[in-house]
């Protein structure tokens, strides 16, 4: 009937289903690899401790709404003597201790932050 081919939902579903699990697979080991290279540059990284202050804090929140469950990322920027700044993710707890101006010691490891001894001011 007519001159247009027939449309044949299953053969379309043959062909685009194994494309999006490919793809979507290939994400998911992208993002492991990612990580495990991180956590390598990391480790072969010298742990290091230099005075710094704390310049910022800021937080990320994803989810949420009504009856959803809420993720919370907490970061903070530090100046370094140099003048570079640097972000690190923090926890809830380090994030909470830390406040704008604070000065002390800064220690990390490549990208991963280790720890701030605030610094104590003078008598």
């Amino acid at each position: 009937m007519g001159g247009y081919p027939a449309f044949d939902m299953f053969s379309i579903m043959e062909t685009i289903f194994p494309i999006f699990f490919i793809l979507i697979f290939g994400i998911i080991l992208f993002v492991i690899f990612s990580g495990v290279k991180q956590w390598n540059n990391n480790n072969k990284q010298p742990r290091l401790n230099v005075a710094a202050v704390v310049v910022s804090k800021r937080t990320e929140v994803s989810g949420g709404g009504t009856d959803h469950h809420s993720s919370t990322w907490y970061y903070a920027t530090f100046q370094v003597e140099s003048g570079d700044r640097m972000e690190f993710s923090v926890t809830g707890r380090d994030f909470g201790m830390l406040a704008e101006g604070d000065a002390g010691e800064l220690e990390f490891q490549g990208t991963r932050f280790h720890g701030f001894t605030r610094q104590q001011p003078p008598n």
